[in-house]
């Protein structure tokens, strides 16, 4: 299977980083999203990752200009999906909205388009008969920053055919991700399946007040030579999802831990517009982070 046309479905977080990044690497996309207003929004936002290509990249103005050439706008689905030979859909992670976008997309896309899910909670079998081609049915997850963060993890279903499974690969890695095979349905792929207990532990020892968030992410950088701790990768994940995670775990055990942190990130952070790395001030203020500077590690 060879893929040139490309469709996204969804401009969010994730969404129009992918369309931006399959553009740069000269597939044609077409970004699909709900309404011609959401779409203007993802255009804006394509000006600014312009911007960090050109930074992270050493992109030049020519392949930037090019990349905006290969992105094209609908907010039909038919029209997006017409010529589309893979479609990766990123829309919100509710069970309930992508079920009800892949039965419309099931009668919407040629035959000839495989579908590949970039959920990065949710299972692809949870979805996979709703498609209508279980055989051409893949996840596909990306890590935020993708064009610096270029994991490409790719995990088939039971129903997945191998032909499909390579090709999702091979588009992986075309697009410049270092492209993860993952055999086995597995929540949280590989990098989720070990980032989030670490970041679970780090939330849970400063709440118990073991130590606080600076020394928890020194310890993690001397011993580790990471280029960042847990609050520091929090911070550029965004607390909303800190949060999210912890109330789940708060409602499910009713652990006093669990029930403390949801409510210290909500009114020490989300409720005063700390959001993280997106509003300029998390665990750590931004654009110059203390524990980028030199002496933190001291």
């Amino acid at each position: 299977m060879n893929f040139k046309n490309i469709t996204v479905a969804g401009s969010g977080v994730l969404g129009y980083q992918i369309a931006f990044q399959a553009a740069f690497h000269g597939f044609h996309v077409t970004v699909y999203d709900i309404s011609d207003e959401v779409l203007e929004k993802a255009k804006s936002k394509f000006t600014g990752l312009s911007d960090s290509f050109k930074e992270d990249l050493k992109a030049t103005q020519q392949q930037i200009d090019e990349t905006h050439k290969n992105l094209s706008y609908s907010s039909n689905l038919e029209d997006a999906v017409k010529d589309a030979d893979l479609l990766i859909e990123a829309v919100p992670e509710d069970p309930e909205i992508k079920i009800e976008f892949y039965e419309k997309l099931a009668k919407a896309a040629p035959e000839k388009t495989v579908f590949a899910t970039n959920s990065s909670t949710l299972l692809p079998s949870q979805f996979a008969e709703v498609t209508g081609r279980p055989e051409k049915f893949v996840a596909l997850h990306f890590a935020n920053e993708i064009w610096k963060h270029n994991t490409g993890e790719v995990m088939k279903h039971p129903g997945t055919s191998p032909e499909v499974f390579d090709s999702v690969l091979h588009f992986a890695k075309a697009i410049g991700m270092v492209a993860l095979p993952i055999y086995k349905e597995q929540p949280g792929y590989i990098v989720n399946s070990l980032l989030v207990p670490l970041l679970d532990a780090a939330v849970n020892l400063w709440i118990n007040e073991v130590a606080d968030i600076e020394t928890i992410d020194k310890t993690w950088m001397v011993a580790t030579g990471a280029p960042a701790g847990p609050f520091g990768i929090l911070d550029v994940v965004g607390i909303t999802t800190a949060y999210n995670i912890n109330k789940m775990q708060a409602e499910e055990t009713q652990d006093p831990l669990k029930l403390k942190a949801v409510q210290k990130l909500k009114e020490d952070y989300l409720d005063r517009g700390k959001m993280g790395v997106l509003t300029g001030e998390g665990f750590y203020k931004y654009p110059n982070p203390a524990y980028q500077d030199k002496d933190f590690l001291k």
